[in-house]
């Protein structure tokens, strides 16, 4: 009788391979045929590089740093694209003041700032109208300043803006695919000076719109080439930008 703890040949008539300790199992699974697996080195992101100093040069004997010539703006015609005459506000910074700001204020501030226009705001940065240079200088103040019995610099700006539920509100993906005369023609069936140029803001918590831009009157005509008006007159302004237009 066989003794149970008789060895079982194997198949292959070859003696049996001996046991190795687990170490060496998983060195073997994670090898190649006699080669370790080599892992890629992580790519460094360009935003993880660590910051380093620019090559830094100077001007060899003789030569002269020059400043560059101020770049004219851009010249346009009723054919150009609406966007080139349109104030970008993603790229501008919006020129603003409280509605319970007074009209001296306004009219200092546009001083200022070389502006003709500015946003009314509240304390949360909604947008509740514009006021302009004409709207300070205009016999609405004083008729207000009249009605309430009041001194011209106690009017306030909110008593003599344009509300924006009055403004042309222009859709920013409209805006894109018209061209300058389109404005123009927009402007003056609306017999105003300005428009805002609004997108849709569903991304944020609230529902509304994002003012992202703004056309004026006055930045088409100097675009174009029409003189400035005196006094702001819109219908004479108006009328030389359909000068050009038709030359």
């Amino acid at each position: 009788m066989k003794s149970q703890n008789a060895s079982v040949p194997h198949e292959s008539g070859t003696a049996p391979e001996k046991s190795k300790p687990a170490g060496q199992f998983v060195e073997k699974m994670f090898s190649g045929i006699g080669h370790p697996i080599e892992f890629p080195t992580p790519v460094r992101k360009r935003s993880e590089e660590p910051f380093r100093p620019l090559r830094v040069s100077k001007a060899p004997p003789g030569a002269m740093y020059r400043l560059p010539v101020r770049t004219p703006e851009l010249h346009v015609g009723a054919n150009s694209p609406a966007i080139d005459v349109m104030t970008d506000l993603s790229r501008v910074v919006a020129v603003t003041i409280p509605a319970a700001a007074t009209v001296d204020e306004a009219h200092r501030s546009m001083i200022d700032q070389r502006v003709r226009a500015l946003f009314v705001i509240d304390e949360a940065r909604d947008v509740l109208g514009i006021i302009t240079s004409t709207d300070v200088l205009s016999e609405k103040p004083i008729q207000v300043a009249q009605r309430r019995g009041v001194r011209h610099m106690d009017v306030l700006v909110r008593e003599v803006m344009t509300p924006a539920d009055l403004l042309e509100a222009l859709e920013l993906r409209d805006v894109q695919q018209a061209r300058v005369g389109d404005i123009v023609e927009t402007l003056k069936s609306s017999g105003r000076q300005h428009a805002l140029v609004i997108e849709s803001s569903s991304a944020d918590a609230s529902p509304g719109y994002r003012v992202r831009g703004m056309f004026s009157l006055t930045q088409i005509a100097r675009q174009m080439g029409v003189p400035p008006q005196i006094g702001h007159d819109s219908a004479r302004t108006f009328a030389e930008i359909e000068a050009v237009i038709g030359a």
